[in-house]
């Protein structure tokens, strides 16, 4: 699989790129890698979203966990954050989520979570594949009573629906909410937590049958949800995706709420109650122009990393920040969890929309969406990074830079997940931008085959 880990752990088509034989050599090597300071038989918690695909990984996975002397504690189909959640409030020694977010049903994916319920840093996903594709010689192969065991952690879904009433001091009677849950992990948790808080809930997509995971649905596909929040009269919906680690809005009107509004209208009210840490904001080098200047009139810093949640959550730890995420609906509130938890970003937004008394639509108003277009360019995965080397290409970029200086940007960045370019131009022409995002889209996709 050339280099196995992306922005976001391993991803692939189940059963031709991620085998259960390389679910099995991960599941060795990052039990070993995780736990090697362990002194005790070390405690690995598994949990996975709804794809049909879950079950073998999970098989794999689990096998080469116990196979390394650890332990397996599976959870079942939770959130990701709920895995992220579960590790610290059980005091296990790793967590495991077989998932792949957001894309369809055929791929899967395998990311890690340490003891304190966070992603992996850099160094640590090295070290898994070095011993993967340089050295399995060293990973242990004990034998007799030393050989790892599975078991199974039933209640641990009402401990994460548990844990998120705690994060809120209100109740949400009578607003009416409707959600979309993608046919994925959120199916279950997402509808009870926010029943039990006093919602009145529409529910669409919480049927899955193993192949239908985002299929027209969740965060990626709000079309439905927009229709859903009209035709019932809900106050707002939420679209979580497959994993939900990402919650999009959509106000009373129909309209979309994105992560970047999200963390605008959450990031007021929290400088209003005194909770947001050196009144900053963290997002990304994608998030709209907009949200710097909604941050330059509340007065909140807004800082830009590289895009993935996991480089946001860096510059979190590293200064002290409690507030940032991602435009795609990854919103991280440090103070309640490790990762982006989207059926918390729900309640936190409901929050706001009771203690304030406004409307979904009248607490978007804060941040001005600057237009963007965002073109794909499908290209060959492992030439992808050569859209900097490559001269036409690199010739077009500059020229770009050159004709939006001053009244918007160009941002090209590749996915860490998939065999793509992503073309993104800001400014205020957006029949221009969508022609030149186009072009060159299209010139990546030729020259990058």
């Amino acid at each position: 699989m050339g280099k196995l880990f992306g922005t976001d752990g391993v991803r692939g088509i189940a059963n031709t790129e991620l085998t259960g034989d390389f679910a099995y050599n991960l599941g060795r090597a990052g039990a070993f890698v995780l736990t090697k300071e362990t002194k005790q038989a070390p405690r690995i918690l598994v949990g996975t979203d709804t794809r049909i695909s879950a079950d073998m990984l999970e098989s794999a996975l689990v096998a080469g966990i116990c196979s390394v002397g650890a332990h397996a504690v599976l959870v079942g189909i939770v959130p990701t954050p709920a895995v992220a959640y579960l590790v610290r409030k059980y005091r296990l020694d790793a967590g495991v989520v077989i998932s792949a977010s957001h894309n369809p049903v055929e791929y899967n994916g395998i990311k890690f979570f340490n003891r304190d319920g966070y992603k992996l840093p850099d160094a640590l996903e090295e070290e898994i594949e070095d011993l993967i594709l340089n050295h399995p010689e060293k990973l242990p192969s004990p034998t007799g009573a030393n050989v790892g065991t599975k078991s199974l952690a039933e209640d641990a879904l009402d401990d994460y629906i548990a844990y998120l009433q705690t994060t809120t001091d209100a109740s949400f009677q009578p607003i009416k909410v409707a959600i979309d849950c993608a046919n994925g992990a959120s199916y279950k948790a997402a509808p009870i937590t926010l029943l039990n808080l006093g919602a009145r809930l529409s529910i669409i997509h919480n049927e899955p049958d193993g192949t239908n995971i985002n299929k027209n649905c969740g965060s990626t596909h709000i079309e439905d949800l927009c229709t859903l929040v009209k035709e019932n009269g809900a106050d707002v919906g939420f679209a979580f995706d497959g994993d939900a680690d990402r919650c999009l809005a959509v106000d009373e009107n129909g309209n979309l709420i994105d992560g970047d509004k999200i963390l605008a209208i959450c990031g007021q009210y929290m400088k209003r109650q005194g909770r947001l840490n050196q009144n900053t904001i963290v997002g990304t080098v994608m998030s709209n122009l907009g949200l710097t200047i909604m941050g330059q009139k509340e007065g909140i810093s807004v800082l830009q990393t590289k895009v993935g949640d996991r480089y946001v959550l860096e510059e979190m730890m590293q200064h002290g920040y409690n507030l940032g995420g991602e435009q795609s609906g990854h919103v991280i509130f440090l103070d309640y969890n490790t990762t982006g938890d989207g059926i918390l970003t729900a309640i936190q937004f409901l929050t706001v929309m009771k203690h304030t008394g406004k409307k979904a639509s009248e607490l978007a108003q804060i941040m001005e969406t600057m237009p963007q277009v965002l073109v794909n360019a499908r290209v060959n995965n492992a030439r992808k990074n050569d859209y900097l080397t490559v001269p036409i290409i690199k010739d077009k970029i500059e020229a770009l830079n050159k004709q939006f200086e001053g009244e918007g940007r160009v941002l090209i960045r590749t996915s860490g997940t998939e065999p793509l370019v992503r073309v993104m131009i800001e400014g205020k022409n957006q029949e221009l931008m969508q022609k030149e995002a186009e072009q060159l889209a299209k010139i990546i996709e030729e020259n990058l085959q």
